[in-house]
């Protein structure tokens, strides 16, 4: 399952943000986990038009981190908070954008900042590390080093990994080192019920400066409004969010920024027994996505019976489509697209 880290500043909202992302409590010390939905409006047309016995949207984990204190502090504890990150496919650097007593006036500019600076002192150490055993380590593979010694330029100049212009295979070399400058990131601005509805915050064009020469994609949320939001009742839900012009949650916005992100996308199978959407990579071939399922599927795997979700929203069944020579069977090498509604046809004795 995907797995996203939430880390920011202490005061930012971020727990706030976990709850509901995943409708779990926080843990009160430590690490939070909890799982999303990945809300799917194809997923919801397709159980109305199946019925199924059971209905499953793509998930994903939120792991909600201990905030680092402002201010910078003990690097053994700031290391000890961010160790929990490294295990993340992806981060979201959660920034204040709201007033909060006892706190500096909000500056997510600043803090995203700090934060980055966090981060790049923490992999710093760890590619000081690693170039010292490699070193002294005759048996060590020396093909890292050049890598490694790129990523030490680009870390103590402040930027990050990501931004040390590193080939896929020498990428491949660090992956081990779970760096946290590494990862893909996004960046989240959580602000208040006034700034939200006003579209505008402290240090907005700054904050969006930023983003864009460090390549962060920005989303912005009222974390704590669309909280209490979502505790109610479907009607009064959407009202409140159409009162804040919200044409859908932020966990949805949220969600499908992350899979953009992570060049992610879904492809789905349906029938009387399950509804489902599955995460694989952009043009993942067929057979791969089959494994997906079972790994039975993929090393039996013989065609895929493909139609695109479009076609069916708006044809109305699969049987007009295959009149209409609208659903497909694919080969093995075939890149599954995004809504993709698939049916494998598999022979396990094939495949043992």
């Amino acid at each position: 399952m995907l797995n996203c880290g939430l880390i920011g500043l202490s005061g930012g909202g971020k727990t706030t943000l976990f709850e509901l992302l995943t409708k779990a409590r926080a843990a009160g010390y430590g690490t939070g986990r909890g799982v999303a939905a990945v809300p799917d409006a194809r997923v919801d047309f397709l159980s109305r038009m199946y019925h199924p016995r059971k209905t499953t949207y793509a998930q994903i984990e939120f792991l909600d981190l201990p905030g680092l204190p402002p201010g910078g502090g003990d690097r053994t504890a700031a290391n000890r908070l961010l160790s929990e990150a490294r295990k993340s496919d992806a981060l979201l650097h959660v920034l204040r954008g709201f007033p909060r007593e006892g706190l500096p006036d909000p500056d997510p500019a600043r803090d995203l900042e700090e934060l980055e600076m966090e981060l790049v002192v923490a992999d710093l150490e760890v590619v000081e590390r690693r170039l010292e055993r490699v070193h002294a380590d005759r048996k060590a593979d020396k093909a890292e080093l050049p890598v490694l010694e790129r990523c030490r330029e680009a870390l103590e100049g402040g930027r990050a990994v990501f931004a040390a212009g590193l080939s896929e295979e020498d990428a491949g070399r660090l992956r081990g080192y779970e760096l946290l400058t590494g990862k893909p990131a996004l960046v989240v601005a959580n602000l208040d019920e006034a700034a939200f509805r006003e579209g505008e915050f402290p240090g907005r064009a700054a904050l969006e400066t930023a983003c864009r020469e460090k390549g962060y994609p920005l989303l912005t949320v009222a974390a704590r409004i669309e909280l209490e939001i979502d505790q109610l009742e479907g009607a009064d839900r959407q009202a409140f969010l159409e009162d804040l012009k919200l044409t859908e949650p932020g966990v949805q916005r949220l969600c499908r920024a992350v899979y953009r992100r992570l060049g992610l996308i879904s492809f789905l199978t349906a029938g009387e027994d399950e509804v489902r959407a599955w995460t694989v990579a952009e043009d993942t071939p067929a057979r791969q996505a089959a494994g997906k399922i079972h790994s039975d599927i993929e090393r039996g795997f013989i065609r895929a019976e493909v139609a695109s979700f479009t076609d069916l929203e708006r044809e109305g069944s699969l049987a007009v489509l295959r009149d209409k020579g609208l659903l497909r069977l694919e080969g093995r090498d075939y890149p599954v697209k995004d809504g993709d509604i698939i049916n494998f046809r598999f022979n396990v004795a094939k495949g043992s």
